[in-house]
């Protein structure tokens, strides 16, 4: 999995573009507090060689927690900038510092 920051010159916002190598997977959406956790909101989109992919404008100078959600099973990026523990759902989320 992969997380790439570009922070734009003439906006106060970050494109932040996510990246998960899932082959095998049908549905794989990217989920966290700047979408209110709305599981349809960011869909990625499967390339050809099997990697989901998609952008997201993040408002810079902020913290958001999120999560990709793979097939209905959520997972973790090992490239987050940290992790945070998270009491309802018993399980750490990804934290992306911008």
């Amino acid at each position: 999995m992969a997380i790439k920051k570009q922070y734009l010159k003439s906006k106060p916002v970050c494109k932040v573009t996510f990246s998960v190598p899932a082959k095998e997977a049908d549905k794989v959406a990217v989920v966290g507090t700047f979408n209110s956790w709305d599981t349809k909101a960011t869909n990625l989109k499967k390339l050809k060689n099997g990697t989901f992919k998609g952008t997201v404008d993040l408002e810079k100078d902020n913290s958001y927690e999120f999560r990709y959600l793979v097939d209905g099973e959520y997972v973790n990026d090992e490239q987050a900038d940290a992790y945070a523990w998270n009491e309802y759902a018993a399980a750490e989320n990804g934290v992306l510092n911008l």
